[in-house]
Order: C-alpha cells, then structure tokens, then sequence
C-alpha cells in the first residue's frame, strides 16, 4: 500500500541538521503516526512521502522554507517585564502562548536585560534545512473519524 491523502502512516526517523547533529529521533521508540495529507507534518518530508511503501527507506533533506519556513527578524522583539504580569521569575528558554502578528503562536524568552526581555516567535528550528532518514513501518487506509478529526487515533496518535 502507498502512501497518499487520507492513508495513516507510520515512520521512523532521524531528524539531523546540516551539521550532522541529530536533533530528534523516533528510532528505539515508538514509530511516528500521522494522517497524510493533512499537514499533520512538515510540508516538504510529507511530500518526500507520497507513493512509498511499507519497508522504503530514504534519505531527504528539506530546505528551510519547505520545513519550518524561513528566520523572520521582525518576530523577534523586545518588551517590557511588565507584560509578564503574574510570572514572578523570568528564565532565557522560557515559552509563552501568545498572539502574534499570524495568530496564536509560542513565544521563547530569548534575553533578559533589566526591564528589557527579549522574545523570539520562530519556530526554534526555522530557518534551517533538515535532513531525515526515514523508514516506512506501515500504512493503512485512515477511519472516517481519523479524517474527520484530522489526525489519526490510538497508538502513536491522538488520544481523545
């Protein structure tokens, strides 16, 4: 079976960067189970996908804009402490819900000088092209509450 739109696909892999460093994996653990077609993942490895089987293996880099598009400067910005109304102790790494200027998004404390904290709203992996060896470990058609849902169910998936 193939993959394509609506089919649940489970993968393993390893997500390196152009240096060679791995940043993530799923190999030794659970397998990676999403709902194709859905942008349940990065565009450019859920396009690297289409048409391969069960026990395909491939290697793919995906450019930056085809991942988690590119650096933005203008998502990186400094505020006051004040806006932190209620968080007594401020941390560089710290994360935040938050609107910004494409809807609701995260936030990183990325500084703090004084008064002065410096927040960054991209994607901490944007701007970089990523490399994934990836293995195929099943497909199967999706349910009909799977593809309602826009993701897949149970093991390795969503839970409701």
């Amino acid at each position: 079976m193939q993959v394509a739109d609506n089919m649940a696909v489970s993968i393993h892999y390893t997500l390196t960067n152009d240096d060679g460093e791995v940043i993530d994996s799923s190999v030794g653990d659970d397998a990676l189970v999403y709902l194709h077609g859905q942008g349940n993942i990065i565009s450019g490895l859920e396009q690297a996908l289409y048409g391969k089987e069960v026990g395909d293996k491939f290697n793919v880099r995906i450019p930056a804009e085809e991942a988690y598009g590119e650096f933005m400067e203008e998502r990186v910005q400094v505020i006051p402490r004040s806006m932190f109304e209620g968080i007594d102790e401020l941390e560089v790494g710290m994360k935040f819900h938050a609107d910004v200027s494409s809807g609701p998004g995260v936030v990183s404390i990325v500084a703090i000088d004084g008064d002065d904290v410096t927040i960054d709203g991209n994607h901490p992996l944007a701007g970089m092209a990523l490399t994934f060896d990836v293995e195929i470990v099943d497909v199967r058609p999706a349910s009909r509450e799977e593809i309602a849902h826009g993701h897949i169910h149970g093991p390795g998936g969503h839970h409701h």
